[in-house]
């Protein structure tokens, strides 16, 4: 199975100052290689459909980072919408089925977790989350996101942290009025249905949302 994917690339990535004064988050570079382009290989040998990005910070040197690849961009350049607002926008360009939405700033080891997310997916659910046990996070701060019920359904709090990485269908986005808002409201619609559900990672993952956890995700792709 292959599914359109998004990368969300538009934030302003505040708390990687004083890196992202001048460089976009998704080209900060860890072992070499930009957190977009990490996240661009994954999506790669997981076989997903199209690519889109959106942007907003610095969004030119984005466009011209993936200029000639078959990239479409979703361009925020006027209004920062968030991630469930930018994924609205950007439905044009993905289609109206179930996409993968990625944040690329992070790292994993272990299985590929785009290719684990499109092997679980199944026709029932609305969404399937990947999740990471905060015992497997490395730059982490704070508590987990969700647990699990026995079915596999997602509930609030617990000792599980959403990786970045998801399958979700986008209808009920239409049901928010609002223009700028967080995927968290598309999710707490999705959990009240029962059709919520996440799948939890089998290797480690940490967040690449400071300039201190550069080095974490160094050591960690290093092994």
């Amino acid at each position: 199975m292959s599914l359109p994917l998004m990368i969300f690339a538009a934030g302003k990535g505040t708390r990687m100052a004083p890196l992202t004064d001048v460089t976009p988050k998704p080209l900060i570079e860890v072992g070499g290689q930009t957190l977009l382009d990490r996240a661009l290989t994954l999506a790669e040998q997981a076989g997903t459909g199209p690519v889109v990005l959106n942007t907003h910070h610095l969004g030119s040197q984005i466009r011209h980072h993936v200029n000639g690849r078959a990239i479409a961009i979703s361009d925020e350049a006027d209004l920062l919408l968030e991630t469930g607002g930018g994924l609205r926008k950007a439905l044009p360009l993905l289609g109206t089925g179930p996409v993968i939405t990625m944040n690329p700033d992070v790292v994993w080891t272990g299985t590929n977790p785009v290719r684990a997310l499109l092997d679980a997916w199944d026709d029932g659910m609305d969404a399937l989350l990947m999740l990471v046990p905060l015992s497997h996070t490395h730059g982490r701060q704070g508590a987990g996101d969700f647990s699990l019920d026995p079915a596999g359904r997602l509930i609030r709090r617990g000792d599980l942290v959403y990786g970045g990485v998801q399958i979700i269908r986008p209808d009920r986005l239409a049901e928010i009025p609002e223009d700028i808002f967080s995927l968290n409201r598309l999710w707490d619609l999705l959990i009240a249905g029962g059709r919520a559900h996440g799948l939890i990672h089998d290797g480690e993952w940490c967040d690449v949302g400071r300039p201190d956890c550069i080095p974490l995700a160094e050591a960690l792709l290093n092994g």
